[in-house]
């Protein structure tokens, strides 16, 4: 991917050690135009279908793909556009749903930012994260839209016991899946710092490696090499899922 300059950029997918299939998918996108550029900025997305190896792969690649598309065309504000962007994926993941049998209750997470100008735009639906190192200190920026998630903000179990509960996979909220969609967002756009390093991925990646481990390598690695490093980690811990990653370092 080619990002102009004020930014290190790398994207990385693998299939991982147990899966045939990748059903992540991912995009970059900005526009030639310094108009367009100044107004939209940069957008990154991830998406992790479900629904059966076809049926994943259709999911996310539409969700990433109209994301894009939608986001590109937009006149207005970026945060409204990547609303509208989650919705037209929505819809149209459940339509290519209906017109097959064999994709028929497909879904996928989906994750996208918007970097414009030092200000961070966000959309998000399901356990795919968005997370900022800032000085050392990494955040995760999204909430997971997962069974466990629930249970542990109501108090059923603690959050020490999520990343081992047997229902950890189960998500309460995906694109194409419901009759409708409600993605999470910020009020207001973050206030993004020289030196902040945002990294969007799948749960291949945020399963397998623990924060501090991810910090590490975000803050001693360049973007690349960082990806490089992440899914390398996760595939040693076993790669039961596809990994997706993709970093962007403000520079």
């Amino acid at each position: 991917m080619k990002a102009r300059p004020g930014v290190d950029l790398a994207s990385l997918t693998d299939v991982g050690c147990e899966r045939e299939n990748n059903e992540d998918s991912y995009g970059y996108w900005e526009s030639d135009d310094d108009r367009v550029f100044e107004r939209l900025g940069r957008l990154v997305t991830v998406a992790d279908g479900m629904g059966g190896c076809e049926g994943g792969q259709f999911a996310s690649r539409i969700a990433v793909d109209t994301v894009e598309e939608v986001y590109s065309a937009a006149s207005g504000d970026p945060q409204r556009a990547l609303l509208d962007a989650f919705e037209e994926a929505h819809r149209r993941v459940q339509t290519k749903a209906r017109e097959s049998h064999a994709l028929k209750g497909m879904g996928t997470t989906l994750t996208a930012f918007a970097l414009v100008g030092s200000r961070l735009y966000f959309a998000h639906v399901g356990d795919s994260r968005i997370y900022r190192l800032r000085t050392g200190k990494l955040e995760m920026l999204t909430r997971d839209h997962s069974l466990v998630s629930r249970l542990v903000q109501n108090g059923v179990i603690r959050a020490e016991e999520a990343d081992s509960h047997p229902q950890r996979h189960v998500l309460i909220a995906a694109i194409g899946v419901a009759e409708q969609v409600q993605p999470d967002s910020p009020p207001e756009p973050l206030p993004v710092e020289k030196s902040d390093v945002l990294l969007v991925c799948t749960d291949g990646l945020w399963t397998q490696a623990g924060e501090e481990e991810i910090a590490r390598e975000l803050a001693s690695n360049t973007a690349l090499d960082a990806c490089r490093s992440l899914v390398r980690l996760a595939k040693e811990r076993g790669g039961p899922d596809n990994i997706t990653l993709e970093i962007l370092r403000v520079s």
